[in-house]
């Protein structure tokens, strides 16, 4: 009886241990990438797991924030920054696997208001931006933590405008949260991605600024110094197909930046 159940452990032992791997191989990679592309990302991946791949773990929030939860060590297999500073971070951590990182897509900042806000903005300077708030406060993400804030700050500075309205913006954690600001009527405007005011139909876009104001704006993708999922690798190269930069076209993203 005793030789009975010893086999039978022996038995059941190594039949887990072969199936283990297997069932690691379904797991889909976790994915930390920037609020900004949340609706298009999560697009990209039912794409994806439609082909039969297991479904990735999506997580969004602001590119900074994800960046310090990697360094401390966050399980994640696959990072999507909003600019190529805090990817530079990480790299210089070792956090990411430095042949893995492509930059994946590009965007466009804008300026927003409410869907009553009446006709675009031909040109920005002190007095239509003012003029454009009236009583109201200028939506933007922190400009000392959030890629979006920074290019905000990056624009008004250029446009000279920044000392004029400075007093009156609304720093919010990441641009999503900027814009639903705009969108609840908490702020009378707000600089945001073009991709984020293509997503919610609460509010217009009233001006679209030119792209040498601000530094370019680029979304590098890398794979995770910790990650060990198969899938990882194979997903990242998927969000370069001609499949998924459709997806990304569609939702107001720029691709075919990376070389």
């Amino acid at each position: 009886m005793r030789i009975l159940f010893s086999l039978l452990t022996v038995f059941v032992l190594v039949f887990v241990s072969a199936c283990s791997p297997a069932r690691e191989t379904q797991k889909g990679p976790v994915v930390l990438a920037a609020s900004s592309l949340q609706d298009a990302l999560t697009e990209a991946a039912e794409a994806w797991t439609a082909k039969g791949h297991p479904a990735p773990v999506l997580s969004f929030a602001g590119t900074s924030s994800l960046a310090r939860q990697i360094e401390v060590g966050a399980p994640a297999d696959l990072f999507i920054a909003a600019d190529e500073q805090w990817m530079d971070h990480l790299a210089a951590g070792r956090h990411i696997k430095g042949n893995s990182r492509r930059d994946l897509l590009g965007n466009s900042l804008v300026l927003v208001g409410p869907t009553s806000s009446g006709k675009p903005l031909d040109t920005i300077d002190s007095r239509t931006l003012i003029g454009a708030l009236g009583q109201g406060r200028l939506a933007v993400a922190d400009p000392e933590a959030v890629p979006a804030g920074r290019y905000a700050k990056q624009t008004l500075e250029s446009l000279g405008v920044w000392d004029a309205v400075s007093a009156r913006t609304v720093p919010a954690e990441n641009v999503r949260l900027a814009l639903e600001l705009v969108a609840r009527g908490d702020a009378a405007l707000g600089i945001v991605y073009l991709t984020d005011a293509k997503a919610q139909p609460q509010v217009q876009v009233l001006h679209r600024f030119a792209a040498g104001h601000h530094a370019p704006i680029v979304y590098p993708a890398a794979l995770v110094s910790q990650s060990t999922n198969p899938q990882a690798g194979d997903f990242l190269a998927f969000l370069f197909s001609d499949e998924a930069s459709a997806v990304f076209r569609k939702h107001g993203f720029t691709v075919g930046i990376a070389p």
